[in-house]
């Protein structure tokens, strides 16, 4: 799953940071890339830096949280709005991996 996430974010990063017209923008994109390397890392140690997912639980619900908006008045580019449900779907992975019984950590 953590794979899948550090994944997720690259691909929705890298377009972006090569293609995208404004220097806001390119620095959005460097910062979804730059937290698809945490997911990474915490695929790699996941005992030792699972609690950074926090950071990532954070950051997701903040970005639908002030997209989904944009998205439901018709102002967010195409395919934002499934961007969103990703984002969605992995702070509920992430919130289930750092509330997993302790036996299985």
């Amino acid at each position: 799953m953590l794979w899948a996430a550090a994944a997720f974010n690259w691909l929705a990063a890298l377009p972006s940071l090569f293609l995208a017209t404004s220097a806001s923008d390119r620095v959005v994109a460097l910062l979804v890339g730059c937290f698809g390397l945490v997911y990474a890392l915490v695929a790699r140690m996941p005992e030792r830096l699972g609690p950074v997912l926090w950071a990532g639980v954070v950051g997701k619900i903040g970005v639908v949280a002030l997209m989904l908006p944009e998205v439901r008045a018709g102002r967010a580019l195409p395919g934002i709005g499934w961007l969103l449900a990703g984002d969605a779907l992995f702070t509920v992975l992430f919130v289930a991996f750092l509330f997993r019984p302790k036996e299985e950590q």
